[in-house]
């Protein structure tokens, strides 16, 4: 076991954990609501702490991020647990694993070992995600320090519930992120994910506006849970005023998995209409992911739509990009090292 970061004592040997905003209470012998924190005789450990449950070198648009270093290679990993319990999670045996059967397995790392390996892959970055990163905030921390000394860039894929204090603790070493925005109701998040929309929306201002780390947004469009008209026109009027045009949006075909096993495959149209819905607001990079069609994982410029980046799957071809702008007509291209 690791001792843990980010707590405090509370009376009668509790504790509270403030690593995400469940903020959970914990008391001796028991585990919070991710199930790798457990409270020992007062002290909160870490259970996961270099227990890599999943590792691989990925494109660093499989994340997905499309603005970030496209075209380079990222080195991922991740441990057992999560803070959500979504019942359409399509990492279930890894995120489920410490709730559902007190399980918490993986190959024993260091952060060292983790860094020097992407050095060796010659990897641009390290990207935790596969489970939410969050939970193993110990881990990610040490490792993400280690890989900014070495010139290695660090990015999280999120469900964005985590705690204030987590953030800043992030601050100086994580250099993008992209954020799962499940829905854009707090029905949705209470019933089905287990955790509240309200603290996702802040951190995601937040991380835009004063960490300013690059943001990407994914939302996984789920028939009859999270795709109303109604939802979408207000969850792209968030993603236009309080995060700006500039910030990319990937919407996700939902695939029946885990506990929504009877829900329907998302329908082409639906993810089309979304959109076209976010560029109808002005959102100047919109993606479908999950469908078999390239059409709508281009990046084209916003000023004059000459196609900047032609992505197939994973692979992409070099950014007609120079210096940031489209070589076509100039226009600044919103990312990080884009071309």
């Amino acid at each position: 076991m690791h001792e843990a970061r980010l707590w405090k004592q509370l009376k009668d040997g509790a504790v509270q954990c403030r690593l995400c905003n469940h903020y959970c209470a914990i008391k001796p012998g028991s585990r919070g609501k991710c199930g790798v924190r457990k409270n020992t005789d007062g002290v909160l450990y870490s259970l996961n702490y270099g227990k890599i449950a999943a590792l691989n070198l990925d494109p660093v648009e499989k994340k997905p991020l499309y603005h970030f270093q496209p075209g380079t290679r990222t080195y991922s990993f991740a441990t057992m647990g999560c803070n959500f319990t979504c019942a359409f999670c399509q990492n279930w045996s890894l995120s489920q694993a410490p709730h559902e059967h007190d399980r918490i397995e993986g190959r024993a790392m260091t952060p060292e070992a983790l860094v020097d390996e992407a050095l060796n892959l010659k990897a641009a970055s390290i990207s935790y995600t596969y489970s939410e990163p969050t939970i193993f905030f110990e881990t990610m921390q040490d490792t993400a320090r280690l890989a900014k000394e070495k010139g290695l860039k660090n990015i999280m894929v999120s469900n964005g519930f985590m705690s204030r204090e987590c953030l800043d603790e992030l601050a100086p070493f994580i250099n993008a992120i992209n954020v799962d925005l499940k829905a854009f109701t707090e029905g949705f998040y209470e019933s089905i994910t287990g955790a509240r929309l309200k603290p996702v929306l802040e951190n995601l201002k937040y991380i835009k506006h004063t960490l300013k780390w690059w943001l990407e947004v994914t939302t996984l469009l789920i028939p009859g849970k999270n795709d109303s008209p109604d939802e979408l026109d207000q969850l792209t009027d968030f993603l236009v005023k309080e995060l700006g045009t500039d910030t990319p949006w990937h919407i996700s075909r939902f695939h029946p998995n885990y506990k929504m096993n009877d829900a329907d495959v998302t329908q082409r149209n639906s993810l089309e209409a979304a959109y076209e819905l976010g560029k109808s607001k002005g959102l100047k990079y919109v993606y479908i992911g999950n469908m078999p069609s390239a059409q709508h994982q281009y990046t084209n410029c916003p000023g004059c739509g000459e196609l900047l980046i032609d992505r197939s799957g994973f692979s992409s071809t070099p950014p007609a990009i120079r210096n940031g702008k489209c070589i076509k007509c100039g226009e600044p291209i919103s990312g990080v090292n884009m071309g």
